[in-house]
């Protein structure tokens, strides 16, 4: 099983290359070519990843197995929409699985351990994004109790797509508390 642990400078090429395959996966066959090339244009590449590894409004978690990325999750820390009501909010902005490791527990994983970096941080709401055609994700959130509250658009390349806006409560004392310290340690990147 992967190791989950704080990304650092030296992953940014390697987490450029997931993040961009595993958004290819995920949405190329919905989009256009030229918009998808647009949309990872902006987003990916090495030098961007290592800027947000560097960033401390963020946190990027990253699963490794044999010096392989399998899977990553950012955070972001700041405004939310005013559909998110929150005195500290959290953002899961990005949450990949590659394909060779869905449906082996990873996301679950990744997604306990963002959960408690947020609370971690001082987080009271968390919230996140995601594409309205996208049934898997939008189930795989409301198992982990987040309900939607409203929606934004999303542009992808030029194609302005709806998302809807989930958030769920964070408590303290939920069990999961441990996860952080069990998996990635408790310092920030």
């Amino acid at each position: 099983m992967p190791v989950l642990r704080a990304a650092n400078r030296d992953d940014a090429k390697a987490l450029a290359h997931l993040a961009e395959s595993t958004f290819r996966d995920t949405f190329a066959a919905s989009n256009s070519t030229a918009n998808m090339d647009a949309h990872c244009l902006a987003s990916y590449g090495e030098a961007l990843q290592a800027r947000e590894i560097a960033d401390t409004s963020m946190r990027t978690f990253v699963a490794e197995h044999d010096g392989d990325l399998a899977a990553y999750a950012q955070l972001r820390f700041g405004p939310a929409p005013a559909c998110v009501r929150a005195d500290h909010p959290g953002e899961i902005l990005r949450l990949y699985v590659h394909r060779d490791w869905h449906g082996r527990g990873l996301a679950q994983r990744l997604m306990d351990t963002c959960l408690a970096a947020l609370r971690d941080h001082g987080a009271d709401v968390v919230w996140l994004g995601v594409w309205e055609h996208n049934p898997r994700a939008i189930a795989f959130y409301r198992k982990f109790d987040f309900t939607e509250v409203g929606d934004h658009v999303f542009p992808v390349g030029d194609d302005p797509q709806r998302d809807i806006v989930m958030m769920r409560i964070l408590r303290s004392s939920e069990p999961n508390d441990q996860v952080l310290k069990r998996e990635v340690g408790a310092h920030h990147a």
